[in-house]
């Protein structure tokens, strides 16, 4: 295999261009890339589709997707939860959608992450029973399956995914600190090109082969982040 990229923040977003489709990790704030995210603030690219699972708002200390929001970068936003209960009145995500600025897809948690998985394995659309009689089933097709309704659900993918793990070696294999590892592990896999940020960089060899997670086949570049490991629990 061939060591993969390893450079700045800076230098691994700075080809994320005007329209581009990006996949951001994390579960509220383990496993959100947040160098990546400032580096891409800084990078300002505008028109932008966001894929997350949850864009948290002004309030929150995670630089996750809403920050983005909040520059004016992002013009869709697809995730589980773009606004979370109690910031509302200062959260982006709802107020631009409010004001037609953004177009937000809501998306059911499990739903989103087989679709993102589907996007990886080259599966174009699935069918689930999950939103059958609510909001999320209008504009689908539905079919029924052994009797019960189904939704057909299309895959995602991305142009970037920028995940983030505890340690890489310069294969680019990936390990996950605890509940680190949520979306990381499958958007890596459903992006024309994933950039991981780590804690560490080390020889091929010295991370046991039964605990990586991430093949680094699925990985273009590495970046190494100071004080990496504080939102990894």
């Amino acid at each position: 295999m061939v060591e993969k990229r390893v450079c700045t923040a800076d230098q691994a977003v700075s080809d994320i261009s005007d329209g581009a489709v990006v996949m951001i990790g994390g579960f509220a704030a383990p496993g959100v890339p947040e160098e990546l995210v400032k580096a891409l603030l800084r990078h300002a690219p505008h028109r932008l589709t966001t894929i997350s699972n949850g864009a948290h708002g002004r309030r929150s200390e995670v630089w996750d997707a809403a920050k983005l929001v909040e520059a004016g970068l992002v013009a869709r936003c697809i995730s589980s939860f773009p606004v979370t209960g109690g910031a509302s009145e200062h959260n982006a995500v709802e107020a631009q959608y409010l004001q037609g600025q953004l177009d937000v897809i809501v998306i059911p948690q499990g739903t989103l992450s087989e679709q993102i998985r589907a996007g990886g394995a080259g599966i174009p659309a699935f069918w689930v029973p999950t939103g059958v009689g609510t909001a999320f089933e209008e504009g689908k097709e539905k079919r029924l399956f052994s009797g019960k309704a189904h939704l057909l659900e299309h895959a995602l993918t991305a142009d970037f995914a920028l995940i983030k793990a505890s340690k890489a070696d310069t294969l680019g294999n990936l390990v996950y600190d605890k509940v680190q590892r949520n979306f990381g592990p499958t958007m890596a896999t459903a992006a024309q090109i994933t950039i991981a940020e780590v804690g560490e960089i080390v020889q091929p060899g010295e991370i046991p082969s039964d605990s990586i997670i991430t093949p680094g086949i699925y990985i273009d570049r590495l970046v190494i982040a100071e004080g990496h490991g504080a939102n990894s629990e």
